[in-house]
């Protein structure tokens, strides 16, 4: 398995819209990728968002990137960003 942490960068003023894009994406991936075991938004303490997610093998994870609803996902986050997601690509051990 294949768990990815993506720390999001948020434009300041933005986060309802952003959690509102976020959230369709994450029902369109539960709904229609079933390599995904998990994709799932957080945010800490510090008000920062993460993206947590798990995948089959390194298949489903291309097959998440290459998928039509993610790409059709990319205009909802225009000016929601304040810069590029910092992601960690970690194996699952146990």
């Amino acid at each position: 398995m294949i768990a990815v942490i993506a720390k999001l960068n948020v434009a300041e003023g933005k986060e309802k819209e952003f959690e509102t894009a976020m959230l369709a994406l994450a029902a369109q991936v539960r709904a229609n990728e079933p390599g995904n075991d998990m994709y799932t938004l957080c945010k800490d303490a510090d008000g920062n968002y993460l993206m947590l997610e798990l995948y089959k093998d390194a298949e489903s994870l291309a097959a998440h990137g290459q998928s039509e609803h993610f790409k059709a996902s990319g205009p909802s986050f225009k000016g929601l960003m304040a810069g590029a997601p910092d992601i960690q690509r970690l194996e699952v051990i146990g």
